[in-house]
């Protein structure tokens, strides 16, 4: 790793102080980004779209760092900007006093333009300390509609959103939960999608050895599922789903691949495939970097969540070519096109996702033509080439604002 990515434990006299050297080795006359993260411990969409951008903001025009309150090791390798970890448990300690204090002796020292925060503790608690603090532009990332909060984090949106100078929503549909949700003006809410390196999936090969690793029989149906397990990503459906498909395509194997984020429910899901008796069928594979060669050895693409903001899965899925039933949550409607490039279920309707599958994989020229389509749009609407454009223009609209 190269020295200046070390990750910096603090700020000021109060924690490993920085040198006027080492200062003076940050500074550069590139637009200084700020980013805030509440925790980098899992490749979830959040973190894989904050790592991307990272890397992929134009160096010569801007210089990013990072502040998050927790990191897992397994993703230092993958930081291309200075970072500190300042653990943080709770926002209403001493130690959050401390934290606060070395924000700002950061903002002073590092001068930043802007602080780019994710998640609801960087949103409610960072930002306005760093609105505070320095004479930056706030911008917050919305990816989801609402389904972590508390009924005291709806509260302190709706005091604490007039600080924020834009709002990045990650969808069309979370924008309008911005809008009548957290009554944030329209003019501060902009969509941004999610982007791919398009270069990188086509180039990305099946997964070797798969089917053998996990003795699946060569001409035996794959399904497969990206995403955390836990309930609001209704892995509960996909059993069910997978219950009904079995009867009509025995041979077929479903893979869920994500973390165990809920052990209680991950249980119950045991228990209920051994119900139904298809053990051999569902296989969960646990947490994976690179999902793409998995993707690119299925055959068909099942997006079961009850709630999205708009999945980086899905349109994994769609650029590699895999034809996709997802369900009508969220964004997904706004890659999906029924019956063009996708198809569409409504949450918990396993029986309607089951036909859907089944469908698909009777029907070889079918899957062709929604995979050929599904790829053509995620190359058209969702590469990370447009995001990034979206996203500079977005900040130069903040810096000519500030410099008037």
């Amino acid at each position: 790793m190269d020295e200046k990515n070390q990750p910096r434990p603090g700020f000021g006299s109060l924690l490993s102080p920085i040198s006027p050297e080492e200062t003076t080795r940050y500074r550069s006359p590139q637009r200084h980004i700020l980013f805030v993260i509440d925790q980098l411990c899992e490749f979830s969409g959040a973190e894989r779209v904050l790592l991307n951008t990272i890397r992929l903001l134009p160096k010569d025009r801007f210089r990013s760092s990072l502040i998050t309150f927790q990191l897992d090791p397994s993703i230092r390798k993958e930081l291309t900007c200075p970072y500190w970890v300042l653990p943080l448990k709770k926002t209403y300690d001493w130690n959050a006093v401390r934290v606060a204090l070395q924000i700002r002796s950061f903002l002073r020292k590092e001068k930043a333009d802007i602080v780019h925060t994710f998640f609801e503790t960087s949103d409610l608690w960072a930002g306005p300390i760093s609105k505070l603090c320095a004479p930056i532009k706030l911008v917050s990332s919305r990816r989801d509609m609402g389904i972590l909060r508390s009924s005291k984090h709806h509260l302190a949106y709706s005091l604490l959103n007039p600080m924020f100078d834009c709002v990045i929503a990650v969808s069309d549909e979370v924008r309008r939960f911005c809008l009548e949700k957290d009554r944030i003006e329209p003019r501060k809410v902009v969509t941004i999608y999610n982007g791919l390196e398009f270069d990188k999936v086509s180039e990305c090969a099946p997964a070797a050895g798969l089917r053998s690793s996990q003795s699946i029989a060569e001409s035996a149906p794959l399904i497969i599922t990206v995403g955390n397990i836990r309930r609001v990503k209704g892995v509960d459906v996909l059993v069910e789903t997978a219950a009904r498909v079995l009867q009509h395509a025995p041979e077929a194997v479903f893979l869920v691949v994500g973390r165990k984020s809920d052990p209680t429910y991950y249980e119950a899901l045991l228990s209920r495939i051994d119900v139904l008796g298809i053990g051999s069928s569902v296989r969960f594979l646990g947490e994976l970097n690179d999902v793409l060669p998995l993707l690119k050895s299925a055959d068909v693409f099942y997006l079961p969540s009850r709630s999205e903001g708009f999945s980086n899965a899905l349109i994994e899925a769609m650029a590699c070519g895999l034809p996709c039933v997802a369900t009508h949550v969220g964004g997904n409607a706004e890659a999906i096109e029924e019956g063009e490039n996708g198809y569409l279920v409504e949450s918990g309707n396993a029986e309607l996702a089951a036909n859907r599958i089944l469908a698909l994989l009777a029907d070889r020229s079918l899957r062709f033509r929604i995979s050929t389509a599904a790829r053509s749009t995620v190359e058209r609407r969702f590469t990370a080439r447009i995001m990034i454009q979206k996203l500079v223009h977005c900040y130069d609209e903040l810096f000519s604002m500030r410099d008037k």
